[in-house]
């Protein structure tokens, strides 16, 4: 099958897209990117999805009339990529849309989850039946309904004969550690780890007053150093010591918290290089010093993927905190780093249409394996179902 998938995940910096060949059943699936691009939101766009994100900003009205509009925009990104990879038939869309809240209790359980980008109108723009809304079956089965990446890890990601820790950053960090394929006696792990590049991002975004949003080559955290004391206290955050399965958001690491981190590290006389290389070590410490707490085996090597793979500097703070572990790309073993949460919620929409489970609860907590989604006709939609059901 041909399939669309599409994130925007929660740096709400833009739409990822990646058309994807799909084949096969778990598991021997076999999926692959034909081709991709990201589409950054306009400014205006961007400022109403972080406003959304927040209780004091993210009013009934604009959240309702944002669910459209970012579906408008996720529609034309949909409609470039096909006309761009010269593709006649599309079968499927998979979005995973904008998430804008995920509400954890103080026990750890997640109770809510809301993604925006509205389904029907993706389906009625393009014609092609469309899967999306996949945390909440998950949720509603106990689990965490994240990190839903770590499924397609599992599918595609094992190594043949040691452990793998797959990390993921980008707003949010997460990991999945992988036991090999010879291994048939372990279960896999995955969790949030905590901030990836949220904290980094919201910091940048006020030290400059809007004129950057990222820290590009980790250009500030190049120039600044870590103070070790107040790295000290910020690890001391109670997210870091909650046992897995276990998730977060910009409803804990906010753009308020940013904000305030950002006057401390004044209060403290810190320069804004200071505080931008502190906040990136911290990211490095909560990623390594959860291998350290929860990983289930000896991890043999990192593959990193997400936003955070851009960062040099991050990059050489997580290779220095892992040695002697080597940290890898995901293009050193075949994927594209900046496309593949793209590729997966192509992978959970097929295995949704075939009526296969797109979690496992060892992954996210849930009480059972579920099929994940909510599928919108497409004017596709009887032709798929005679080709694939009938």
């Amino acid at each position: 099958m041909i399939v669309v998938g599409l994130i925007s995940g929660t740096s709400a910096d833009g739409i990822d897209a990646a058309l994807c060949e799909i084949t096969g059943e778990p598991p021997y699936l076999q999926a692959r990117i034909v081709q991709a691009i990201t589409q950054p939101y306009p400014p205006e766009v961007r400022q109403r999805v972080l406003a959304a994100c927040q209780p004091a900003t993210g009013s009934v009205d604009l959240v309702c009339q944002l669910n459209f509009d970012l579906a408008e925009h996720f529609a034309g990104v949909t409609l470039q990529l096909i006309e761009q990879a010269g593709v006649s038939d599309v079968d499927l869309i998979g979005s995973h849309g904008q998430t804008v809240w995920h509400s954890v209790l103080a026990d750890g359980q997640v109770s809510a989850t809301l993604q925006l980008t509205e389904a029907a109108v993706l389906a009625e723009r393009t014609g092609v039946t469309t899967v999306s809304n996949f945390r909440t079956r998950d949720i509603a089965a106990g689990g965490q309904g994240a990190p839903l990446t770590s499924y397609a890890d599992w599918l595609l990601l094992r190594h043949a004969d040691h452990w793998r820790a797959v990390q993921n950053i980008g707003g949010i960090g997460n990991v999945t550690f992988l036991p090999p394929l010879s291994d048939t006696q372990n279960s896999p792990l995955a969790f949030d780890t905590g901030p990836g590049n949220v904290l980094i991002d919201a910091a940048i975004n006020k030290i400059t007053h809007g004129a950057q949003t990222f820290d590009r080559d980790g250009m500030y955290a190049r120039r600044g150093k870590v103070d070790a004391a107040w790295l000290e206290e910020l690890l001391q955050h109670p997210y870091y010591a909650l046992r897995p399965p276990k998730t977060t958001g910009r409803e804990l690491f906010s753009t308020d918290m940013a904000s305030l981190l950002v006057e401390d590290g004044y209060r403290r006389a810190l320069d804004a290089p200071d505080i931008i290389t502190t906040l990136t070590a911290l990211t490095a410490g909560t990623v390594v010093d959860s291998y350290r707490c929860f990983a289930p085996a000896a991890v043999a090597e990192v593959v990193l993927g997400g936003g955070g793979h851009s960062n040099p500097v991050l990059v050489e703070m997580l290779q220095t905190l892992l040695q002697p572990v080597p940290v890898h790309s995901h293009e050193d073993i075949g994927l594209s780093s900046d496309h593949k949460e793209a590729l997966v919620f192509a992978l959970l929409a097929y295995e949704t249409w075939h009526a296969r489970p797109g979690n496992l609860p060892a992954l996210t907590g849930a009480s059972s394996p579920v099929v994940l989604g909510q599928i919108t006709p497409g004017r596709n939609y009887a032709d798929l179902v005679r080709e694939t059901w009938c």
